[in-house]
This record gives C-alpha cells, structure tokens and sequence, in this order.
C-alpha cells in the first residue's frame, strides 16, 4: 500500500526529493501529526530517502567514471559507466 502512494517519488529530481524529505521530517518533529499522517509521513520519508540516496550513488558512478577516464593511459579504450534511469 506503501508503494502505491510513494509510486511518483521515482521521478523526482535529487532536489525535489530532499526538499520533500526536509518538509517530512520537520512536520514530524513537530509532532502535531495524527498517528495515521505520522506513519504515512514516515513511510514518504523512507521513500524520499531512498530516491535521494539512488541520485548520489548515480552520481558517484559517474564521476568514478569520470576519473578513470581522466587517469587512463593514453590510446586506452574509455571504461563506460554504468547506465542509470536518472540520467
């Protein structure tokens, strides 16, 4: 059921996620939330979370990628990155 709700997070952006995220978690720190609203808050937040977390990895890869490239020796073939959906 989780999953349904959360289902549009996987096309947000590193900076719509994080701003959401931030949202989430200080509307729970106030704690002015229903018990219901706080589980489902949580359950965003997780979700938020993880989307954040695929965008950094997806970054890092990249520029992993990226310094490889730069430090291979000279007529050595270039090593692809990995192709990722947030490209």
């Amino acid at each position: 059921m989780a999953e349904s709700r959360n289902a549009d997070v996987a096309g947000l952006s590193y900076e719509q996620a994080r701003d959401e995220l931030v949202e989430a978690v200080t509307r729970l720190e106030q704690g002015a939330a229903t018990l219901e609203e706080s589980l489902a808050l949580w359950e965003r937040g997780e979700a938020l979370a993880a989307r954040c977390e695929e965008w950094l990895l997806g970054a890092k890869a990249r520029l992993d990628a990226a310094r490889r490239a730069s430090t291979a020796p000279a007529g050595a073939a270039p090593v692809a990155a990995e192709p990722t959906d947030d490209a």
